[in-house]
């Protein structure tokens, strides 16, 4: 076997894989290396899995509005039937990934990848060392795990995945998109559960009307919340476990989870040899075309902090492609990023917060809030929230942010407008679909408050 690349590619993730797939497609001679799976975080262990899992959470209180439509449901769940079948597509997109990689002339190489060089990469368990002109590291992330007395006890997302059956209880400390994702699945696949967060409010960094809006969502959902207090030992008891807190409290649960972020895979990789800085979280510091401190090394996705968003991840692949490869250097503009949190009710959100837009200069802030239509025939009482940020003299929108059914679908078409500078006389111009929720977005009719000179008014 010839042993000699235009370029090495270390994880098999989303950023990874697009990266080696297009530098094939463009005449280099590439191989990916990957110790686990084909397909990474976001396929085999994280946003597709959850997604699913997110779905089948929904259900029963699908079911409990039914009624009020005129149906009479008698349902059951069967965790065992919800795994087999997510098991079942996660080895479908696996095996699409690889067939893909395949097509365009990829090697794949199923090992442990350690640089050994600026243009050498050694494979552990076949103990051979791969040639590169180019190595790309894009190992992606990892759950943190407290260091804790009692920590080999608790689980992460990745075992979460994998449980053989749901716990009568779980406690999930964190409260950012992982935790609160996952206190909504399991609360709604019929767990009592803890949501345990050392800050005042889940969420940091968005809207607080957001905030507080997916707060009342969890406790609707029977979810305990305890807010800044710290889990500082875990202890086995029979088949429960004891969560010890930071108050002095102990209580015992089914299952315990960490939610508490993730680190980059950067330990082991090897590259303190050949002179690749990190910062100071682990991740990777890269310039705008994804090049390290090392000049033959370069990385993109998760590892590099800039992002850690799957979409984020594909575009720095694409990019770092087209840059070396293709001859056509390319930059990802990163400064209209949507994202979305798929708890219940869903979050979606683009551009500035109040806060944020607010030290910008003159805003108008348009707000509504509102009981989404499916429910008016119930006896729910949770609103959906649509906030729009406009600069106070030219209109620009600055930021959007929605809470509610569907929030994700919608953050996503609202990011095409926004990426073309969009301001409020555009969103004036489109006629309202009704009955929709989305109509609020059009139909704004003046600010509902406003900053001028950094001072709210209105």
């Amino acid at each position: 076997m010839d042993q000699r690349y235009d370029l090495v590619v270390i994880g098999g993730g989303s950023g990874g894989v697009r990266a080696a797939r297009m530098s094939a497609t463009y005449g280099a001679r590439v191989a990916i290396i990957e110790e686990y799976r084909m397909g990474g975080t976001c396929v085999i262990r994280g946003c597709v899995p959850k997604k699913l899992f997110a779905y089948a959470s929904r259900f029963h209180e699908s079911f409990e509005i039914a009624e009020s439509y005129g149906w009479s449901v008698n349902a059951s769940f069967d965790w065992s039937v919800l795994k087999a079948n997510k098991d079942k597509e996660i080895a479908r997109l696996e095996r699409a990934y690889t067939a893909g990689l395949d097509g365009a002339g990829v090697e794949i190489i199923k090992d442990r990848a350690v640089i050994t060089g600026p243009n050498t990469v050694q494979l552990q368990q076949a103990g051979t060392t791969l040639e590169a002109k180019t190595i790309l590291v894009a190992a992606g992330g990892r759950p943190f795990v407290p260091d804790i007395p009692g920590a080999e006890y608790g689980m992460t997302s990745n075992e979460a995945f994998e449980l053989e059956a749901l716990p009568h209880s779980i406690l999930i400390e964190g409260g950012g998109y992982i935790a609160v994702e996952f206190a909504n699945i399991f609360a709604g696949l019929g767990v009592h559960v803890t949501l345990l967060y050392r800050g005042d409010c889940i969420l940091r960094g968005f809207e607080d009307e957001l905030r507080r809006g997916l707060e009342d969502g969890l406790v609707r959902r029977g979810i305990k919340l305890i807010y800044e207090t710290n889990l500082l030992e875990i202890r086995k008891s029979g088949d429960d476990l004891t969560a010890v807190f930071s108050d002095g409290i102990e209580a015992p649960f089914g299952a315990i989870m960490f939610g508490t972020g993730r680190r980059a895979n950067t330990e082991g990789l090897g590259l303190d040899t050949v002179g690749v800085e990190l910062n100071e979280d682990g991740t990777i510091p890269v310039d705008t075309y994804s090049r390290t401190t090392c000049p033959s090394v370069y990385a993109v996705g998760d590892i590099t902090g800039r992002a850690a968003l799957t979409p984020v991840a594909i575009r720095e692949g694409a990019a770092f492609a087209e840059t070396l490869f293709n001859d056509n250097p390319t930059e990802v503009d990163l400064s209209q990023l949507a994202t979305a949190v798929f708890a219940d009710p869903e979050i979606g959100t683009i551009g500035l917060t109040e806060k944020e837009a607010a030290t910008h200069g003159d805003i108008d802030i348009y707000l509504a809030q509102f009981r989404p239509m499916i429910n008016t025939l119930t006896d729910r009482t949770e609103r959906m929230i649509f906030k729009l940020i406009t600069d106070g003299n030219s209109g620009k929108v600055l930021g959007c942010h929605i809470l509610g059914p569907g929030a994700a679908e919608l953050i996503q078409l609202v990011a095409v407008p926004m990426g073309m500078g969009a301001t409020k006389a555009d969103f004036n111009r489109a006629i309202a679909v009704h009955p929709t929720a989305a109509e609020e977005l059009v139909t704004f009719k003046k600010p509902t408050y406003s900053y001028r000179g950094g001072k709210r008014v209105g």
